[in-house]
């Protein structure tokens, strides 16, 4: 891998990571598109290859250094909540009950992610599955906008609510679903409001993220050769980073007055695009 592949593979990942397209499809397309898979091609990246791996790791704490960045001050709250409430039995305070939903809409997708592995690695190799999800992206976002009052904060969740975020959230792993559209998508069913349905999806992002990328830090580690390649690391890491921070901004302020109908054009057209490609051998 170059620093080109590194400023453009950190440029998806960092805008698909919270637009809601998905990272995960992108980061399957984007180089089977342009050829960087294909073995004879000098720009070839080998999926299986160690480097590539780590590489991957990299972006994915980019983007979750994002998050956190611009969500620290909650995170901060929701943390301090999160013991007062421990210490006093009670879950009185709102941020202490949105702390532990937050807890809550994390277990269907680390359940589904240690069950389903296997299952969602095969999809990563198969551009067409990416493609085919993409569209099952728009449909979900599409759905959303036409269903659900959305007049409810983040102060009126469920447990419900949260199970159901997460089970959107869940349906992620799989390239082309999209983390943010698909949760963005059952908070709108569940009547909450666009903005704040995108910040629990945010904050419900966070955790899972990180998780994610500490159980491949091993794989960081052992890939050798890292430290001759620290620029490419290096420049997909901020990359992610910056433009996922810039993201998450522009689509909470987008979401204060706007639909998803966008979002879901262009994964209607992205995905029957690669899907055409894949299907007629054009790569």
């Amino acid at each position: 891998m170059n620093l080109f592949q590194a400023l453009i593979l950190g440029l998806v990942q960092g805008a698909t990571e919270f637009l809601p397209v998905s990272s995960s499809g992108h980061l399957v397309l984007v180089p089977w598109l342009l050829g960087w898979n294909d073995p004879s091609n000098a720009w070839y990246l080998d999926p299986g290859d160690g480097f590539q791996m780590a590489f991957d790791v990299v972006l994915h704490l980019g983007t979750a250094c994002a998050i956190l960045a611009y969500f620290w001050r909650d995170w901060l709250d929701l943390l301090r909540a999160a013991f007062r409430a421990a210490r006093d039995r009670s879950l009185a305070d709102p941020k202490a009950r949105l702390a532990l939903l937050i807890l809550l809409g994390t277990v269907p997708a680390a359940l589904a992610g240690y069950f389903l592995e296997d299952v969602v690695e095969s999809a990563f190799s198969r551009p067409i599955a990416a493609a085919g999800f993409l569209l099952v992206t728009a449909a979900l976002l599409a759905a959303s906008e036409r269903m659900g009052r959305r007049d409810r904060q983040l102060e009126h969740l469920t447990w419900i609510d949260a199970l159901l975020v997460g089970i959107g959230q869940a349906m992620a792993l799989f390239p082309g679903i999209s983390r943010s559209g698909s949760t963005i998508a059952a908070g709108l069913v569940r009547g909450v409001k666009r903005a704040p349905a995108a910040r629990f999806s945010f904050l419900l992002a966070t955790p899972i993220i990180f998780g994610a990328g500490s159980l491949k830090v091993v794989d960081l580690i052992l890939a050798g050769g890292l430290l001759s390649r620290i620029p490419v690391l290096i420049a997909g890491f901020v990359t992610a980073g910056i433009v996922g921070y810039l993201c998450i901004h522009l689509l909470l302020r987008y979401l204060q007055d706007r639909r998803l109908y966008p979002f879901a054009i262009y994964c209607v057209f992205a995905g029957i695009v690669c899907a055409t490609v894949a299907l007629i051998g054009l790569r």
